[in-house]
């Protein structure tokens, strides 16, 4: 990939002693941030600059603003320069967002809003998340492949089907059985889960690198886009991430996904393994974010969209990197795909609750069906897991018994419902993809 070009070491006081010349202090209130950006160097060298500003002055004002509203993070460099970050109004307007359409209090969709539902809309998140989160760190196979050894449970065939079956599994384990409290234990035992039978070496899963092992973080073409500091400084430093990541420190507040997106750029800074970095990264954003009740998350993966645009995930991490450690390029990146997925999120749910209640409404003026029987499907559509018998049937409509058999057989006929003998009585379950089925029928 094409490095960015990293911001020019003489912009510095000279530059800004000119344009204040010029300007005087209203220098400070002219808008010098681009409407819904926040320009790295590399992009702003490209641009012409305003208020008769050269370009180089336009860098030095807008870097000493930027500097003096920014706020300082327990993330440090190796020489000791601390990150820090600011949040211009691009950032606040992301987070009002998702505090509104995925907060704790926001409303649960209408289409996943039953037990059933649910849980087959998890499932199929978690297995987009694993999928794309293993892509993103190179493993090649297909979606079809993917879904199909995840949804059968039949035992991982390659390396990178294994690495996938991991992420899932992990998934599954942060979604359900999350602590409240970052641990070096929890997180071990997450990169082993995520790691195992993957590596070349076998025993680097579920612990740190050590000071003999050196890495580098490289792209396609062996250029060095990133290197993490020094093994040996690890037991210090992720104490450090540990304590961030329970809200020990800083003594300001941080709002509870900018704290997340943090932890996640923390770790891939540090980069404490050999391999898996980035998924144990992306798995700990999630853990995070989960544990400060935005539980919506659960049904959105962020990777399918990190995958989808990974240039600009990768340049969000480097210019971060080159300019001043300021880790806000990260931040507006991150918070632009957490949007993407809401609403691709929202559009999935919008979509599947126009096609239900459209199932629904064909059901209710069904000729072919008796009112007993568009009832059962309307159910049954709803409640995809439950079990009908002639008996509750009869019940439920007040006829014969032969009446409800009767009902249930040609349900089962048409592919409806699937008919199955418990003991000496016949039940019946919906059909797999009754969804399709019933949009077929109707």
């Amino acid at each position: 990939m094409r490095l960015p070009q990293e911001p020019p070491q003489d912009v510095g006081l000279s530059n800004l002693k000119s344009a204040l010349e010029r300007l005087g202090p209203r220098l400070f209130s002219l808008p010098l941030e681009v409407p819904e950006r926040y320009l790295h160097w590399d992009d702003l060298r490209r641009r012409q600059p305003p208020h008769e500003l050269t370009l180089k002055e336009w860098w030095a004002a807008l870097s000493a603003a930027r500097e003096s509203s920014s706020r300082e993070l327990p993330l440090v460099s190796p020489a000791g320069v601390p990150f820090r970050f600011n949040r211009p109004d691009i950032v606040d307007r992301a987070l009002h967002d998702i505090d509104v359409r995925i907060g704790g209090h926001a409303p649960r969709p209408e289409a996943i809003g039953s037990d059933a539902k649910r849980d087959r809309y998890y499932i199929s998140s978690l297995i987009e998340e694993a999928l794309t989160s293993s892509q993103l760190e190179g493993a090649a196979t297909t979606r079809l492949q993917a879904k199909e050894m995840l949804r059968s449970q039949r035992p991982p065939r390659t390396k990178d089907e294994r690495m996938i079956m991991n992420g899932f599994l992990a998934m599954k384990r942060i979604t359900s059985e999350r602590p409240a409290r970052l641990t070096e234990e929890f997180l071990l035992d997450l990169h082993r889960r995520l790691t195992e039978d993957t590596l070349d070496e076998p025993e680097q899963a579920g612990r740190f690198r050590l000071p003999s092992e050196s890495i580098a973080v490289k792209d396609e073409q062996d250029q060095i886009l990133h290197k993490p500091p020094d093994a040996g400084l690890l037991p210090e430093r992720m104490a450090l991430l540990y304590r961030f990541a329970n809200e020990e420190i800083p003594e300001y507040f941080i709002p509870p996904v900018l704290r997340s997106v943090l932890l996640h750029f923390w770790l891939a800074y540090e980069h404490p393994f050999v391999d898996g970095n980035g998924r144990t990264a992306r798995a700990l954003f999630y853990w995070s974010m989960l544990k400060h009740g935005y539980t919506m998350f659960e049904y959105i993966s962020i990777s399918t969209v990190l995958y989808r645009h990974s240039g600009k995930y990768r340049l969000a991490f480097l210019h971060s990197e080159t300019s001043d450690q300021d880790v806000t390029y990260f931040l507006v990146n991150q918070l632009e795909s957490i949007s993407e997925c809401i609403d691709t999120f929202h559009s999935y749910v919008e979509r599947k609750t126009a096609e239900m209640r459209l199932i629904e409404e064909r059901l209710r003026v069904d000729s072919t069906l008796n009112y007993r029987q568009r009832a059962l499907l309307a159910h049954a559509f709803r409640n995809p897991r439950h079990r009908y018998t002639a008996r509750s049937h009869q019940t439920s409509h007040g006829v014969t018994a032969q009446t409800a058999r009767t009902d249930l057989q040609e349900l089962a006929r048409r592919g409806l419902l699937t008919e199955f003998k418990r003991g000496r009585e016949f039940v019946y379950t919906p059909a797999d993809k009754l969804e399709s089925r019933l949009s077929d029928l109707s």
